[in-house]
């Protein structure tokens, strides 16, 4: 019998490799059991919690694995837990899976498996990489090792988790799974696993994981347990599933009568700027920027005039593009810079409420930005994946009594695909060329 899958998603980006699974924004038991019971092999419980603080993030995964044992009562049925986050190595490590480990455990071993294809992410010889303009970087060399939240030293993944659980792992109790080791078959070593053994994983390929994801199987089929901690190519792995229904190059078929939609920019990567300048510069486009210098004081005023941008954009037959001010601003601590970051994803949710009801499409960028549009700015407690429009950006469909019935919402992270995807998102569900 094929394990549930069940994956507690630090941001709604776990999903984008995988389609006709569940997303939840809440995690109740009665939509819990939803999800556990859906003909889909996967389930994914939005958490967000890569958008809070330590304590926060830990209560909520408390509280999220309590209520999942409820649901799980009479559930017969094996099942793989993973803690799905950021495959450029941000996030709660080692909060989350500690709790979860407290919570769902005892696990045998505990594995970092941050390889995202699609987004260019790749592990070899314990080394995380990330392509940048087609060239291998060792990740702690990017960007994003200088995140002011969830900064490393580290591209080696055992010096990662030395350095992430402040020496309780050292590096040289770290297991490590080379892709001699994968490609070999690793069905042996994962049976001696006990305790829960930490240990990182090798991919290079998809073929890799897929491998991998075999010799797991066949160990959980044994006994075995496990939990995960990894980016989304793992659980393409896992889940084994056939095409999706609508190919990405043809999802404009979802948007009705080929209305014009909404974009909706909150992420302040390099990457969604470069992204955002490109898109802007598009037919059928009207750029509305919010600016954030003048938050929180004057956000009531601003919103009123954001929204009769939006509203005319609309009338005119354009997609308006509301994003904030690209300058990030600067803040005396992590709490105080968490806290504006909550103000401004609300501020774009207000917006998000006071939408034309006749929009086509929206598209979300940014991590915290899109569950927040999908738990709060629309409102939904489950939501069916579509599939991908582009690699590693995902599409939902609202349902038919929605106040947006039965449109496609894009779920695009903030550090994936070249600069000209968003444009090419938005084209897609046009059904335009750029």
């Amino acid at each position: 019998m094929q394990p549930k899958i069940i994956v507690l998603d630090d941001d709604p980006t776990g999903s984008q490799t995988v389609h006709g699974s569940l997303l939840l924004t809440r995690w109740d038991v009665e939509t819990l059991k939803q999800g556990l019971y859906d003909a889909s092999p996967l389930m994914f419980v939005l958490t967000n919690t890569r958008g809070m603080g330590a304590a926060e993030a830990s209560q909520v995964t408390r509280e999220t694995c309590h209520n999942l044992k409820l649901a799980m009562e009479g559930f017969g049925r094996p099942a793989l837990f993973v803690s799905r986050s950021d495959s450029t190595l941000r996030g709660h490590y080692p909060v989350e899976t500690d709790v979860m480990a407290e919570e769902l455990g005892p696990f045998d071993a505990h594995f970092l498996v941050p390889a995202f294809f699609e987004g260019g992410r790749f592990t070899v010889d314990s080394i995380h990489y990330l392509k940048v303009s087609g060239q291998p970087v060792p990740v702690h060399e990017t960007e994003f090792a200088r995140d002011s939240v969830f900064g490393y030293r580290h591209s080696y993944l055992p010096d990662y988790v030395e350095e992430k659980t402040r020496g309780r792992i050292k590096a040289d109790q770290v297991v490590r799974f080379t892709l001699n080791d994968i490609r070999a078959g690793s069905l042996d070593r994962l049976m001696a696993l006990a305790g829960n053994a930490c240990c990182v994983v090798d991919a290079e390929i998809q073929a890799d994981l897929d491998r991998f994801a075999d010799d797991l199987e066949q160990a959980a089929s044994q006994g075995k347990r496990f939990l995960f901690r990894s980016a989304a190519s793992l659980l393409t792995a896992l889940a084994k599933l056939p095409p999706q229904p609508v190919a990405a190059e043809d999802m404009h078929r979802y948007v009705k009568n080929n209305r014009p939609g909404v974009v909706v920019v909150g992420s302040h990567v390099k990457k969604t700027t470069d992204q955002l300048q490109v898109l802007l510069q598009q037919e059928g486009i009207a750029a509305v920027e919010v600016d954030v210098s003048r938050m929180p004081e004057e956000s009531p005023a601003l919103l009123q005039e954001v929204l009769a941008k939006v509203a005319q954009a609309h009338q005119n037959g354009l997609t308006p593009v509301v994003f904030t001010s690209r300058v990030e601003r600067q803040f005396p601590d992590q709490a105080a810079r968490l806290a504006f970051g909550e103000h401004v994803s609300g501020f774009l949710m207000d917006v998000v409420h006071g939408l034309p009801a006749t929009i086509g499409f929206i598209i979300s960028k940014g991590g915290i930005t899109s569950n927040d549009m999908l738990s709060k700015g629309l409102a939904l407690p489950t939501t069916r994946l579509a599939g991908q429009i582009l690699a590693g950006c995902s599409v939902v469909l609202t349902p038919a009594d929605h106040a947006f019935p039965e449109i496609p919402v894009v779920i695009f992270p903030g550090n994936v695909g070249d600069e000209k995807a968003l444009a090419e998102v938005y084209h897609r569900l046009r059904g335009t060329k750029e």
